[in-house]
């Protein structure tokens, strides 16, 4: 911290206190310029420092100073009195002060040169709060690097190369979570964009905490290889749970400067040989990673493709499970239609090249009943249709929209009478089948199919979940006159009681039939959601269903409605919790203001 500078120019010092008082008492408290300074007189020596304690604000006057280091009496921080230096991460170094003595007088500098500018010091105290799972200081941290103007992408990127470092385990939900409050950030307001930083950053550093670090496989020395040979080992790789080698398969392709979309195809490619793996996580997972490397310019490109390999390799694969079995067989159905096995891709390329699309034609129109047949309760039916629908040439992009849809379609109808931990199984669906949608925007890999065809199959095994269903009211239904923005302090009312779901989904259909905009709505859920304790299925599901809604054509008004319905009900059922990471960001708020928290907070 700054100290006495014999080059200072008597001008930038203020009488402070005379020394005969200072010695007597041993501390003084005096202010200069507004800075509140505590002033001690310790072994023969003179030191100022910041009154206010930098972990929460306490006055440091009323500390203990014993054998050079000065202690805060609220939770104990230890400070290096000469220089400010902390003993403990999470409080921060204090701020001290150069001091002259003049004719029996203490002058002191109150604007000191500051070692670091407030960017370079939250960006060091982020990485301490990663580094120490400090959520305060994760805060802190949040709030003033947006403050200080920094571009969200440099945090993020931060908090990226520490995920996927510390996390022998690869990428998980702290990883999966900041993603989805990546995407957010244009959604909500400027402070929730705070909120949702500091959201991303608690997680991860939650997510990595305890766990060993995670050690590099090198890309191959030589580049040279084929797309289609990479890919092809990459797969047996996967297959046969080998992590090693898909690892340095993947970090080969960014080595050898394969494109982006090379690159999705590779991992959907592995992600799909087996159906819906681990519930659907992932493919979300790869889909966020995808995600995060398109918001930072592809910086960490090798080592967050490199955390997707533990989980692939560790999946649990839906083929091997009872439900996709019996009563019957969807795994048959599925391997009849990709050519044989559920790792085929060539039945789907025949129906491709049977269509005879070109890039000239008409784009593919659904059939009126396609909606009804996919939340149906026969799979060979669903298959049929998806299949027939490639045929008349159905993009990937077209079909996994539409599969999308439905998997919303389910959350938006969830029966509140069902258990409570089924509205994960509604919600695992949709989040894969959002995330097949977005690998379809990004590549046209044939694989891509797959994601399409198990999605499908996961909403028809969701669909008792929808018995009996709950009425998604139609367009016009509730429109009630009432100003938008009413209706929409009425929605984030519904997260303040229990048992408010399908109130909270009519009230967005009426915000909709009132003349409301979709983006004030987003914008209103996303604050319901940062102020919450959300966990990370609910996390998911607003940046799912804020996804779906923004695609959705405006000749297809309900598309963008049912999303955000869904996601109005899935939130009301989860809130209101204790609100304890509010709690932490206001605190970190107040105390970035230069606020006293041991002060009663002043009213607006």
């Amino acid at each position: 911290m700054a100290t006495a500078d014999d080059n200072q120019s008597d001008t930038e010092f203020s009488p402070a206190v005379s020394l005969e008082a200072l010695e007597e008492t041993g501390r003084e408290l005096v202010s200069i310029d507004g800075t509140p300074l505590a002033i001690f007189a310790h072994e023969g020596e003179v030191k100022a420092v910041n009154n206010r304690c930098p972990h929460m604000g306490f006055p440091l006057v009323e500390g203990t100073v014993d054998d050079g280091i000065l202690t805060c009496h609220w939770h104990h921080a230890r400070f290096e009195l000469s220089c400010g230096d902390t003993f403990d991460p999470w409080a921060d170094d204090v701020q001290t002060y150069p001091v002259e003595i003049r004719d029996g007088t203490v002058y002191v500098n109150p604007n000191p040169e500051r070692d670091l500018p407030p960017a370079e010091h939250w960006a060091t105290r982020l990485e301490t709060a990663l580094e120490e799972n400090l959520r305060l200081v994760a805060a802190k941290s949040a709030i003033g690097l947006l403050d200080a103007g920094v571009e969200p992408e440099e945090p993020i990127g931060t908090t990226i190369a520490f995920g996927t470092q510390y996390r022998e385990s690869g990428w998980g939900s702290g990883l999966t979570i900041l993603g989805c409050m990546t995407n957010l950030l244009d959604d909500v307001d400027p402070e929730d964009r705070k909120r949702a930083l500091y959201t991303g950053m608690r997680h991860v550093a939650d997510d990595c905490a305890g766990e060993p670090p995670s050690f590099d496989q090198p890309a191959f020395d030589t580049t040279e290889v084929t797309f289609s040979r990479l890919k092809s080992w990459f797969r047996d790789c996967v297959e046969v749970r080998d992590a090693d080698g898909a690892e340095r398969c993947l970090r080969t392709a960014v080595a050898a400067d394969y494109s982006a979309a090379e690159i999705a195809e590779l991992v959907v490619a592995g992600a799909t040989d087996h159906p819906y793996l681990s519930n659907g996580h992932v493919l979300d997972f790869a889909n966020k990673a995808f995600e995060s490397l398109e918001e930072t310019d592809w910086e960490h490109a090798e080592t967050t493709l490199a955390a997707l390999v533990e989980p692939l390799v560790t999946a649990a694969r839906s083929d091997e499970r009872s439900s996709w079995r019996q009563p019957i067989d969807l795994v048959a159905l599925l391997e009849d239609t990709y050519g044989g096995n559920v790792t085929e891709t060539s039945g789907l390329e025949s129906l491709a090249a049977a269509s005879g699309k070109t890039d000239t034609d008409e784009p593919w129109t659904p059939p009126a009943d396609l909606q009804e047949t996919l939340l149906g309760d026969d799979p060979e039916a669903i298959v049929d249709a998806l299949a027939e629908a490639i045929r008349q040439g159905a993009t990937t992009e077209d079909l996994s929209a539409e599969v999308a849809s439905a998997a919303a379609t389910r959350v938006a109808q969830f029966g509140t009478a069902n258990e409570f931990s089924d509205w994960n199984t509604v919600h695992h669906t949709f989040s894969y089948a959002n995330a097949v949608h977005q690998f379809a925007r990004r590549t046209d890999a044939v694989e891509t199919y797959r994601g399409v065809f198990d999605g499908a199959l996961s909403v028809y095994l969701d669909r008792f979940l929808n018995t009996p269903p709950a009425p998604i009211p139609t367009p016009g239904e509730n429109d009630t006159g009432r100003d938008p923005d009413a209706v929409r302090q009425g929605v984030l009312e519904t997260f303040d009681a229990e048992g408010e779901v399908n109130e909270a989904g009519r009230l967005v259909a009426e915000f909709f039939d009132c003349g409301g905009d979709p983006a004030d709505l987003r914008q209103t859920l996303g604050h319901g959601l940062l102020r919450e304790d959300a966990g990370f299925h609910t996390l998911q599901n607003v940046e799912a269903a804020f996804r779906q809604a923004e695609l959705a054509t405006d000749e297809r008004e309900q598309r963008q409605r049912v999303p955000l319905i869904a996601t109005a009900r899935y939130l009301a059922a989860h809130f209101p919790t204790r609100r304890e990471a509010e709690q932490t960001y206001t605190i970190a708020a107040r105390l970035n203001r230069g606020e006293a928290i041991h002060e009663a907070a002043k009213s607006n």
